[in-house]
């Protein structure tokens, strides 16, 4: 039991090691931004936030 707790945690650890070298390496290293209205690609496309198309709509008074 002990076995699987400390190979558990060393899996973590590495992970989360991993996840963060951009962050430790490259001076004011950040995860870059998932948000569809961040991505150049989806606003070349057209596509939108759902929340920004509530927004709209709620204020067009088309929102059902």
């Amino acid at each position: 039991m002990a076995e699987i707790l400390v190979i558990t945690v060393l899996i973590i650890a590495i992970s989360l090691a991993l996840l963060c070298i951009k962050l430790f390496v490259k001076k004011d290293g950040e995860f870059t931004s998932m948000h569809i209205h961040d991505s150049k690609a989806m606003k070349d496309r057209g596509i939108r936030c759902v929340l920004d198309q509530d927004k709209e709509a709620r204020k067009n008074g088309k929102a059902y």
